[in-house]
């Protein structure tokens, strides 16, 4: 439409049934309950048609006290009212039959079009006339007329600008005054704002430079959510072409977040009035997020893949899961078949590979037209060759997204990086009561937040003394253990805080001492009843037997062993009923039969000679036993090692994961491979001499 080529002007104003209105107009999820519209003929400068009122009945929406006191209708009013399908027929008619063209919409604000009317009439399956697609937002208008004029949040103020009394008339009327006054005074309504058709896929560069106010992240989302389902979630809103990217998670699948960049900042910020909005059944939750984000998820570099995507005008792209390792272009084309007919032939395939050009089973086919696309998803699970192939509707960030996967990451997934050991001396030990366990942390919990639960008592906490916990997996437990500087200050810590909420979680709080903090991170309990031993792994930790076995063991031993040997046998048996934890069946330890357990360990430690063996679990006799039988020949026995919680320090200063090992174990080789097959497939690789 040319500029200022307007003859009329159809001036709208919609209410929702729901408390929102102004600024939040829309924000609720509410319905359009009312709408009012009118005509104002430019070229006259008069109102052609006066003020129609339309009432909309509402399917879900119940009518709030705010929308009877904005609207003046009761329930029975709205009950007698139509669908909002109905009503935009009707304005639709009354407009072909009773304006002459062209028009253009004209609205108080962008929330009635972008917030209101797009987003309902979507979800609802209903497709409106093309005029709905372009509109005036009077405020700018207003703003372009008076460009110093104070902030304006209404049809009152732009009213109360420019001298005119609107108190006893609608909203809809006063806007047609305001226009009336913009239009006497020489303003013309030239390049109004446009709603965008529908979304367009596209690709993005590493190194492009993106805009952190236009992106955000979106969760939560149904995981088989396309971007051009994304795309009408926000629907009235502006997305940049290619700016939805869908987010996989390490295995190569969606894991219900995208990344989203729109327009301009004031789309972003309108799209975050849909906070909690729902796709079905579901909310999803809107964050703002930066244009890092986003590159890294639907960046991409100048490879196959970015050519494959910027090539084609194709419209929807599917992705092909299972596919036999051999299964090349014409094997594809064959599946789908002339049903569907890929786009761009074998152009129109691409296969995902390996760094060194190994296929993965991926592929992304591309198709002209939605009614193709749709026929080849109706062949997900269909066999090709003995295997049968997964089909989901994909996206451009998708395709960049499993191509750089599988391009820059080795086959092998490496060890991760050490962290710097925090210095032995730091970490407590003793039987002196100067320690506190908390449990039942919320795992997002920081050592911020554990001062902050102390209060009164986190001045008594030592330097470097607050110990977060991991799990086996190195993410937190939940638990912490606290050094303070005495006894009595961690006494009294534990009977003010036990129990106490840290947010919405109440913390149990237990005084303990350091050998009690590291029996508990050994695999023992630790509450208000004491102490409870480790528990023993079976064929993972060391065999520990009871005193009823003993007299076995001494025989096993003794048959096997002879002179120095011997004597250290029975001096191991002998010493079995003084190798014991408190209150538990006296135990002894066989070094034969010592196995590594597999997780989070403390570096192996050898028997202490009986000088060193203090810990009030192991007594110097089971020491003094151990040491003779290492003399005689025995390999050095351990104590117990359990899966380590974490260490006990906090997981920003020391390293847990163990030292990488040059050797990796291979299951499932065929039976006839030999040593050239195994170094081929370690192609890229350096593969030991040995």
């Amino acid at each position: 439409m040319m500029a200022g080529s307007y003859s009329n002007l159809v001036v709208l104003s919609c209410t929702t049934a729901g408390q929102a209105a102004g600024e939040l107009l829309g924000s609720d999820e509410s319905e359009i309950l009312h709408m009012l519209w009118s005509v104002v003929d430019t070229t006259a400068n008069t109102v052609s048609v006066p003020v129609q009122s339309l009432v909309v009945k509402p399917d879900h929406s119940e009518l709030s006290e705010e929308a009877k006191s904005r609207t003046g209708l009761d329930e029975q009013a709205v009950a007698g009212g139509a669908p909002i399908q109905a009503v935009l027929e009707q304005l639709h008619q009354s407009l072909t039959n009773g304006v002459g063209a062209p028009y253009c919409l004209v609205v108080d604000g962008q929330q009635a079009m972008r917030q209101c009317l797009h987003p309902e009439t979507c979800k609802k399956g209903i497709s409106l006339p093309d005029y709905f697609y372009a509109f005036f937002d009077l405020r700018r208008e207003f703003r372009k007329f008076q460009s110093t004029s104070p902030a304006i949040d209404s049809v009152a103020d732009m009213a109360q600008h420019l001298g005119l009394d609107v108190s006893t008339v609608d909203e809809c009327q006063a806007m047609c005054l305001v226009i009336q006054r913009l239009i006497g005074s020489g303003h013309k309504f030239t390049d109004p704002e446009t709603v965008d058709y529908k979304y367009e896929p596209g690709t993005y560069q590493k190194n492009e430079l993106i805009d952190d106010d236009t992106i955000l992240r979106v969760r939560g989302l149904p995981w088989q959510s396309s971007d051009q389902d994304i795309a009408r979630f926000f629907r009235g809103l502006n997305i940049t072409k290619g700016g939805v990217a869908v987010c996989l998670n390490p295995q190569g699948r969606r894991n219900g977040e995208a990344l989203v960049r729109f327009a301009s900042k004031e789309h972003r910020d309108l799209a975050l009035l849909r906070h909690k909005h729902h796709i079905g059944q579901r909310y999803i939750e809107v964050y703002k997020a930066t244009g890092e984000d986003f590159l890294k998820v639907a960046g991409g570099n100048a490879n196959e893949a970015t050519a494959f995507l910027r090539d084609s005008a194709a419209e929807v792209i599917v992705r092909m899961r299972g596919l036999p390792y051999t299964a090349t272009a014409a094997d594809i084309l064959n599946f789908f078949g002339q049903s569907c007919p890929v786009a761009g032939g074998e152009k129109g395939i691409l296969f995902v590979r390996y760094a060194n050009g190994r296929s993965t089973g991926d592929a992304f086919v591309l198709f002209e037209t939605e009614a193709y696309a749709q026929l080849a998803l109706a062949k997900h699970k269909e066999s090709l060759g003995k295997r049968y192939i997964e089909l989901f509707r994909s996206t451009a960030a998708e395709v960049q997204q499993v191509w750089n996967r599988y391009q820059q990451f080795p086959l092998i997934p490496t060890t991760p990086t050490m962290i710097p050991m925090l210095p032995q001396q730091a970490i407590t030990c003793g039987s002196i009561r100067d320690c506190v366990r908390m449990r039942g942390l919320p795992y997002q919990a920081t050592h911020d937040d554990v001062l902050a639960f102390l209060g009164d008592f986190a001045v008594y906490v030592r330097d470097h003394g607050i110990h977060m916990v991991l799990n086996s997996t190195g993410k937190p437990s939940g638990d912490c253990f606290i050094q303070m500087y005495s006894p009595e200050a961690a006494r009294q810590a534990a009977e003010k805080c036990h129990r106490q909420y840290m947010g919405d979680r109440y913390i149990e709080v237990f005084q303990c001492s350091g050998d009690e903090m590291n029996f508990v991170l050994m695999g023992g309990q630790l509450n208000k009843n004491g102490i409870v031993s480790p528990p023993v792994y079976p064929a993972e930790a060391p065999v520990l037997l009871d005193a009823q076995m003993c007299d076995y063991l001494g025989q096993q031993m003794t048959a096997t062993a002879s002179g120095p040997a011997a004597a250290a046998a029975a001096a191991a048996v002998a010493a079995a009923n003084q190798y014991q934890y408190p209150g538990y069946p006296p135990q002894v330890q066989v070094p034969q039969m010592h196995i590594h357990p597999q997780g989070m360990m403390q570096s192996p430690r050898g028997i202490p000679s009986p000088a060193a063996a203090t810990s009030p679990y192991y007594t110097s006799a089971a020491a003094a036993a151990a040491a003779a039988a290492a003399a005689a020949g025995y390999p050095p026995a351990m104590y117990p090692q359990y899966y380590f919680p974490s260490p006990p320090v906090s997981p920003t200063s020391v390293g847990y994961y163990p030292p990488p090992s040059p050797v990796l174990r291979v299951r499932g080789i065929p039976f006839n491979a030999g040593v050239p097959d195994v170094v081929n497939f370690f192609g890229g690789y350096q593969v030991g001499a040995s």
